[in-house]
């Protein structure tokens, strides 16, 4: 059974009035890129935690998560108010089976699909060695309602830069006009083909793998998507070429 860690908080972020970044120093626990921990606070005499995905790489010492304030959620808009040098409580394991290791070793072009605070496990992979030793391809969409809360814009733009042929990034933003974002949702792209256009790419059973993350509704409509396209949930027993992490 996990344990609670004492971590004390070494750097906030606020991105708007919902969208937040805590910066946690610990002492531990060790992880893989994609996975998650329990944060949580004491509110009188209870311990509330929730499972939050790490946004750093395995390599920094330094613990990142990103989260939106959920209204009448009993823990995050209590994490948004803590500064640095606050404490708060993480357990003292990594779960989750959104991860490299995952994904099945003849994949050559990897999809990386989220929306929301859905983008912080792959924000982890991209910043590992992993994906760039071991695929041609890597595409990134981001879905959002509004421009503003599309966070880590900057290590984003970092990654391009240091892979400019093989790293693609694409926005969508639903809920207000935005220059280079896509104005609908992720899986309306995928059953089209306009992101596969946009990026030059086919999503092809052959060689393609999509991990999605983020929002409940998206990732079952792009479930669907993908298997018309011929593309099948991956399982370890049956190795497949869909992987998925759910948040809400």
């Amino acid at each position: 059974m996990a344990q609670w860690l004492s971590g004390k908080v070494v750097r906030k972020t606020r991105w708007n009035d919902t969208h937040f970044s805590l910066a946690i120093r610990a002492e531990g626990p060790e992880f893989v890129a994609g996975q998650f921990v329990r944060i949580g606070v004491d509110l009188g005499d209870e311990r509330i935690g929730r499972p939050y995905s790490l946004v750093n790489p395995p390599h920094e010492p330094v613990l990142e998560i990103f989260f939106n304030i959920v209204p009448e959620g009993p823990l995050s808009s209590r994490l948004a108010a803590l500064e640095a040098g606050d404490s708060l409580w993480l357990t003292d394991a990594a779960n989750g089976f959104l991860t490299l290791a995952e994904v099945p070793n003849h994949t050559r072009d990897l999809w990386m699909l989220a929306t929301g605070t859905g983008v912080g496990p792959f924000l982890s992979m991209l910043q590992t060695a992993e994906p760039w030793q071991r695929f041609d391809k890597v595409v990134l969409g981001y879905g959002v309602r509004r421009h503003e809360n599309l966070g880590y814009r900057d290590l984003i733009e970092r990654l391009q830069r240091e892979h400019p042929d093989r790293f693609e990034f694409v926005s969508f933003v639903t809920g207000e006009p935005a220059e280079d974002a896509f104005a609908c949702r992720i899986p309306e792209t995928l059953a089209d083909g306009r992101l596969e256009r946009r990026v030059g790419l086919t999503l092809d059973p052959a060689r393609s793998h999509v991990m999605l993350c983020g929002h409940s509704e998206m990732i079952s409509d792009a479930v669907g998507v993908l298997e018309e396209r011929g593309l099948r949930r991956h399982r370890r027993r049956e190795p497949g070429h869909i992987s998925t992490e759910k948040y809400h």
